[in-house]
């Protein structure tokens, strides 16, 4: 009985693949926020608001008060509001329009994919507040040209330092906001409760219970942030902001974070 030569097993290795860099992450959630309509006219309305914001300072402030802080404090409400919209409907997107299904399948790291989109949101707060301080600063120079007033630049350095990190606070907010939530609109309604209807509730309080006067800076973020517009932050003000952001902010973000790594996305 002749032995049949059995050739020897070959096994072949696949090639393990790359992951996907953080940054064509972040270049994704950046392209995501302007592909919709919604989304361009969102990120356009910026611009827009900052330009209409300015014009109004132009014609109707007093002669005396056109300033570069006039025009920052003008600019900036509207910032203030947009942003941490812009944040939500970073985060709310996948669950809200159900683009989760697709995101996740792609990349099923889900702590990458929200670290991104926190990436992204602050890459468009911080260029939007460059956008808006160059309107401002034209604005500027146009309204004491056709008033025949001196140009004042009293926002410095710092102050404009200051202004972008209360601003970018917002946008926290707002994206922590998205993350706790995952819905566009509740999160949205949400937001404007946060930084409205709760600060107003805090303010009746202090001003009628003297043991609430004395610990409102500790639990009223928006107290706290306050500040930050002014252009200057004693070293207890600071410490007010850590714990109101610990209370506000971090604590709710953790369970946000760990609500989205655990809930299943349908």
């Amino acid at each position: 009985m002749s032995a049949v030569a059995v050739a020897p097993e070959t096994r072949t290795t696949r090639a393990v693949p790359r992951p996907i860099p953080m940054t064509r992450l972040v270049g994704v959630e950046l392209r995501k926020m302007f592909d919709t309509r919604s989304g361009f006219w969102l990120m356009a309305s910026i611009a827009i608001t900052s330009l209409l914001a300015t014009g109004a300072v132009i014609l109707w402030a007093p002669d005396s008060e056109l300033t570069y802080d006039t025009f920052a404090a003008a600019i900036g409400f509207p910032m203030a509001v947009i942003l941490p919209i812009v944040a939500i409907l970073s985060v709310t997107s996948e669950w809200s329009q159900r683009n989760g299904l697709t995101t996740f399948t792609m990349v099923p790291h889900r702590g990458r994919v929200i670290a991104s989109k926190a990436f992204a949101s602050l890459v468009v707060g911080v260029v939007s507040m460059a956008m808006a301080a160059a309107i401002g600063a034209l604005g500027n120079v146009v309204g004491t040209a056709i008033t025949g007033t001196d140009t004042v630049w009293d926002v410095s350095l710092l102050h404009f330092g200051l202004i972008v990190l209360g601003n970018v606070l917002g946008m926290v907010i707002g994206f922590m906001l998205g993350v706790l939530v995952r819905n566009s609109s509740a999160a949205i309604v949400t937001y404007l409760v946060y930084s409205f209807v709760l600060p107003a509730a805090f303010m009746i309080l202090a001003s009628l219970q003297d043991w609430f006067r004395d610990l409102q800076p500790w639990v009223d973020i928006n107290f706290a942030s306050a500040p930050l517009f002014n252009g200057s932050l004693s070293a207890e003000e600071w410490a007010n902001l850590g714990v109101a952001s610990l209370i506000w902010l971090v604590a709710p973000l953790a369970v946000g974070l760990t609500m989205v790594m655990r809930s299943e996305v349908k």
